[in-house]
């Protein structure tokens, strides 16, 4: 029997939230319009529906989220890994928004094309060929079209599916339809664009886990009034809650900071926008903290969530009263800049001055936001971890600590330093990048066994409590996904082949003036080497247990594709990236193939340190496997009384010791 259905569940007076959310979608879509008309006096019938027609957008995406997250993360599953009660009003509550969502998404296309090309909307729509081909041509047109995608997807499927896996791996992927378009929008263009984009994207899912996770507790709260489950809900949503707040805030000021100059936020109606969000985000602060120290301690106490309810009623006014200022922001132009960025600030969203020298490479440091800080919060969350086994008296080799302190340093200087500064500029840099990504950071990573470590610092659910993050740890090492993805061949053939499809297929060239795809690269690099290494010299446990000489085979075996990739580029007599590499004109990098060739060089030869710590690890643990296997041998026989060998040998002496047999 799942946790909701032993809740116990009061018939209250608490009035539904679906009329709150029919109040507040039109509310913010109106806050948007009147907004607009402000900010651009001018502006056209079309564009205030468009803006409009966005909210809805904008509003199905984040009650999608959310919804998924409650259903995944905040109530429990049945032990049958169905999904429970409030589960599965969550997840419904998520198909309908889905469908919100989707439409919302296609009918932007239309207004975005109209808009761009300065024609009313009902010219674009009668002609279907200007349309398509207009389309075609504009990125966020195309990623208007990739969210619709996702969003209908996600709708389908939540219609369908009922297990706690396939819930989760909607939430990822809705998690993911979000940011499509504001990597497309006026963030990803300028100087500061890549500071811009990475910005938007912890804002806009902090606010998408916020806002709809908040309408999913509530309407969890009218069903389940009191009881564990409501108070495992508010506890972990006021924990997200929190976090999303100081991810909102954090990431909002620096993408205000690159957008506004500080002389003129009181002077443009952008940074006047940029006021009244920030006002929003501090009411909505507020009512985090008076959520945290009356609303959900009332709960724990044993009250009912009557009181949650209300303060969350007036709270989403709040939140869509945001979503309006957002939407009217993203349809607002920025400040113009007070200087005319170069080509490659254009390009890259910052200035590279001079070569890159060694002393350029180490100091040129600019912070990247996604891996940048990722490497700190897995470095900051490792060691609390660690603190916590010490600090109860148990051990943890310090050996593995250096090892993963290590793995997040390479993380951090590949992505922030001045060799990730670099990287997108010329392709020898990229490739040092890329090798220290998914050759040397995942064989530390590995050797540092975060699963272990995390198994053993977080709490256990028990028989009868609510799964939480150990037992979604556990889930995801045993899925089928995990065992299919460590699989020899799977690992090998993501490792290795997807050198020669990115560089060899075009797609590298799509990709080099997009922002995005450089996120999605060096994600890709950092996932395939953790997948690699995972099962070959990791100390966690793997889905699948592979013998010594097995994964002593798959580094072999990926050597003299390594190598033959290196030798290929050093011998290609034409340019990968040729056309983006000669746009930004950097004076001292005009000869591209000596420097594709250098990459060709650095690829052929940067697996030697690695492959080095690999085979030492590697068999060290074959070395104490055999040891272990040889004591625990010994102490069966100790244990059985079995004298076996001994006996043998003994046998053996008394038969050489005997008479010559007779001819």
């Amino acid at each position: 029997m799942s946790v909701d259905s032993t809740a116990k569940t009061v018939h209250s007076r608490i009035p539904s939230v679906v009329p709150l959310i029919f109040v507040a979608a039109p509310f913010a879509a109106l806050v948007a319009v009147v907004l607009l008309s402000y900010t651009a006096p001018d502006v056209t019938l079309d564009v205030q529906f468009g803006a409009a027609v966005r909210v809805a957008a904008e509003a199905g995406a984040v009650l999608t989220v959310g919804s998924l997250l409650f259903a995944a993360f905040l109530v429990a599953p049945q032990k049958s890994g169905v999904i429970g009660a409030g589960g599965y009003a969550a997840l419904r509550t998520a198909a309908w928004s889905a469908l919100v969502w989707f439409a919302g998404a296609v009918a932007s296309v239309p207004f975005l094309v109209a808009d761009a090309v300065g024609r009313p909307v009902s010219v674009i729509l009668a002609d279907s060929a200007l349309m398509f081909e207009l389309v075609g041509a504009l990125e966020q047109a195309k990623s208007w079209l990739i969210t619709a995608g996702i969003a209908l997807f996600v709708a389908i499927a939540a219609f369908v599916v009922l297990s706690w896996g396939w819930v989760t791996a909607l939430f990822g992927l809705s998690v993911f339809g979000v940011l499509p378009v504001p990597m497309t929008g006026h963030s990803s263009s300028g100087g500061n664009h890549d500071l811009a984009s990475n910005s938007l994207v912890f804002h806009l899912v902090a606010a998408s886990l916020w806002v709809g996770g908040l309408v999913a507790l509530m309407m969890y709260a009218r069903r389940f009034q009191r009881g564990p489950a409501m108070t495992v809900a508010a506890t972990r949503f006021s924990a997200v809650a929190l976090v999303c707040w100081i991810a909102m805030a954090a990431s909002g000021v620096i993408n205000a900071w690159v957008r506004v100059p500080l002389s003129e936020v009181f002077s443009t109606h952008y940074g006047l926008l940029v006021i009244a969000k920030i006002v929003a985000l501090v009411l909505l602060g507020v009512f985090g903290y008076v959520h945290r120290e009356h609303s959900v301690r009332a709960i724990r106490e044993g009250g009912t969530s009557r009181l949650l309810v209300r303060l969350a009623a007036v709270e989403v006014l709040v939140m869509f009263l945001t979503i309006g200022i957002a939407v009217a922001l993203a349809r607002t132009p920025p400040p113009q800049l007070d200087y005319l960025p170069g080509q490659v600030e254009l390009q890259l969203g910052y200035p590279i001055e001079g070569p890159p020298t060694l002393v350029n490479l180490l100091t040129a440091w600019r912070f990247d936001l996604i891996f940048g800080t990722l490497a700190i919060v897995m470095a900051v969350l490792y060691l609390m971890g660690v603190h916590k086994l010490l600090a109860r008296g148990d051990q943890w080799p310090m050996g593995r600590v250096v090892a993963w302190l290590g793995g997040c340093a390479v993380l951090l200087f590949a992505t922030s330093s001045g060799i990730g500064r670099y990287a997108p500029a010329m392709f020898s840099v990229h490739m040092e990048v890329h090798m220290m990504l998914s050759m040397l950071a995942p064989v530390l990573l590995v050797l540092g066994g975060p699963v272990t470590l995390a198994l053993r610092s977080l709490p256990v659910a028990g028989r009868d409590g609510v799964p939480g993050p150990r037992e979604w740890l556990l889930a995801l090492v045993r899925s089928p996904l995990s065992r299919f993805l460590t699989n020899p061949v799977v690992a090998l053939v993501l490792f290795v082949g997807s050198f020669y499809v990115l560089y060899f297929s075009g797609l590298f060239d799509w990709a080099l003036d997009k922002h995005w795809a450089h996120l999605l690269m060096n994600a890709h690099f950092l996932l395939v080497g953790y997948l690699f290494y995972w099962p070959v010299i990791g100390i966690d446990p793997s889905p699948r247990r592979l013998p010594h000489v097995a994964r002593l085979g798959m580094v072999f075996a990926s050597l003299p594709f390594h190598a033959f990739f290196g030798v290929i580029l050093m011998g290609m007599n034409t340019v990968i990236g040729e056309s983006f590499y000669q746009r930004l004109a950097l004076r001292w990098n005009a000869d591209l193939l000596s420097d594709q060739r250098l990459g060709g060089g650095i690829a052929w030869a940067a697996g030697e340190l690695p492959l080095l710590i690999v085979l030492v690890a590697l068999l060290v643990q074959w070395a104490r496997a055999d040891d272990r296997e040889a004591r625990r041998h010994d102490r069966r026989a100790d244990a059985e009384g079995d004298d076996s060998d001994h006996a043998a040998y003994n046998a053996m002496l008394k038969k050489l010791s005997g008479p010559p047999p007779r001819n």
